[in-house]
């Protein structure tokens, strides 16, 4: 057995603090996007694209984006809850030199998707598998990804003038790091701890 792949999936963590901002190679870069093109997608629509974002002023804006969404969330928490959402940092968007944001086109191979009769949402979990290719690969090349979900997607789209009707699904800080931590952030900071694999396997029924 090849426990490679193993070792890259225990690996992985979601990166907020420890960007070094150096670039990403482009031959590196090139390989994790063909990983991430390469997963697997309902009726092989693909219906993913990836938008490079070097920019500084952009990533400054929607850096400004997300601080007011993480404000308007921290609002809703009090006591400990709020000192420990106080301490999970979120500054990979300007520290990481590159993001990479992924988006859902639902028209891609429409109208005839094979697979997506039934299930609507097939093409979106096909991008979410893209991206989770695009995240080992990075663990693989021994870089870090931090995935940034505090943002309201007509805004994004606008920023980035994404066609209507694509979402943009995720925000990828990805670049060189120090370390990938031991221990994930929302575990080390308190805000949740993992549930045993043993609680959540059923058989034959619920």
């Amino acid at each position: 057995m090849n426990t490679d792949l193993y070792d890259v999936i225990s690996r992985r963590r979601d990166v907020r603090a420890e960007f070094t901002g150096e670039p990403v190679p482009a031959e590196v870069l090139h390989r994790i996007l063909a990983a991430a093109h390469a997963a697997p997608s309902v009726g092989l629509s693909q219906p993913w694209d990836f938008v490079l974002v070097h920019d500084e002023h952009i990533r400054r804006r929607f850096h400004d984006h997300v601080q007011a969404e993480r404000e308007t969330f921290a609002a809703t928490l009090s006591g400990p809850e709020a000192d420990r959402f106080a301490r999970i940092k979120i500054d990979g968007v300007l520290e990481a030199g590159l993001s990479v944001v992924v988006t859902y086109d639902a028209q891609r191979g429409a109208p005839a998707v094979l697979g997506r009769h039934a299930i609507a949402d097939a093409g979106l979990y096909s991008v979410c598998l893209a991206i989770q290719n695009l995240w080992l690969a990075a663990t693989a090349e021994g870089l870090g990804v931090g995935w940034v979900s505090f943002y309201r997607e007509e805004f994004l789209g606008e920023l980035l003038g994404i066609p209507a009707g694509v979402r943009p699904v995720a925000w990828l800080c990805l670049g060189p790091v120090t370390h990938l931590e031991a221990v994930p952030d929302l575990e080390r900071h308190g805000w949740r701890t993992r549930t045993p694999l043993e609680g959540l396997i059923h058989h034959d029924r619920w």
